[in-house]
């Protein structure tokens, strides 16, 4: 018998899916969802992107969590594979968090991660 649960490439907290839900609907425009990726930068080498998502291009993975839907771009998915996004308040701010097993380091200020690929057996694991 196939395993009825499928991974997922990401997930949301309770707290993120909220915040993001709130930030679409005060949108003054509709949006298909949240896209969400890597660049190169910062420090520590990469960073974490969020950005609206206008359309979903056939190569995007699209994941749905909570009420909230993900756009993951395809170059992004080796180094979000497994990753939690959770949102937190302190006292000085409010921010996203990524809580990512492909994360090996991350600069002082938070801005930018160094992050290696997932294994092959991991993305087999989504299949």
């Amino acid at each position: 018998m196939a395993n009825a649960t499928k991974f997922k490439l990401m997930t949301l907290t309770d707290a993120a899916a909220t915040r993001v839900r709130e930030i679409m609907g005060n949108s003054d425009r509709p949006f298909v969802g949240l896209r969400v990726g890597v660049r190169n930068g910062g420090c520590a080498g990469m960073a974490y992107t969020m950005e609206y998502a206008e359309a979903i291009e056939p190569r995007d993975e699209v994941v749905e969590d909570k009420g909230v839907k993900l756009i993951i771009d395809p170059k992004a998915v080796l180094f979000l594979l497994g990753t939690e996004m959770d949102f937190k308040v302190d006292k000085l701010a409010s921010t996203f968090v990524f809580n990512n097993p492909n994360q090996t380091s991350a600069c002082g200020c938070g801005e930018s991660v160094a992050i290696a690929p997932a294994k092959a057996d991991a993305l087999a694991a989504t299949a």
